[in-house]
């Protein structure tokens, strides 16, 4: 993934899943490989992930300096309303 905000976006979109479904194995093995390809490729530590209407903002921190990126919440809360919307098509599989 080439642009640090999108490996962001891709990561906080399946954590947000992950946080509302935590028997969700599938979202659980994804937002491990995002959170991987955020260390291996962007050098990235997330600090914290809070939400205040209207955005969610991730801190982490890149160089040894935190910073911190913002994300509206409806483009986050796509997926995990998605699935709320049609659980039968994501049933969790051990």
């Amino acid at each position: 993934m080439k642009s640090l905000q999108d490996a962001l976006y891709n990561w906080l979109t399946i954590k947000v899943v992950c946080d509302a479904r935590p028997d969700d194995t599938a979202a659980r093995d994804t937002e491990m490989f995002f959170m991987q390809l955020l260390k291996d490729d962007h050098q990235v530590i997330i600090d914290t992930v809070s939400r205040a209407e209207p955005f969610y903002f991730v801190e982490y921190t890149l160089d040894e300096e935190t910073k911190k990126q913002r994300f509206p919440i409806e483009l986050i809360d796509i997926m995990l309303d998605q699935i709320q919307l049609e659980p039968e098509k994501y049933k969790n599989i051990e």
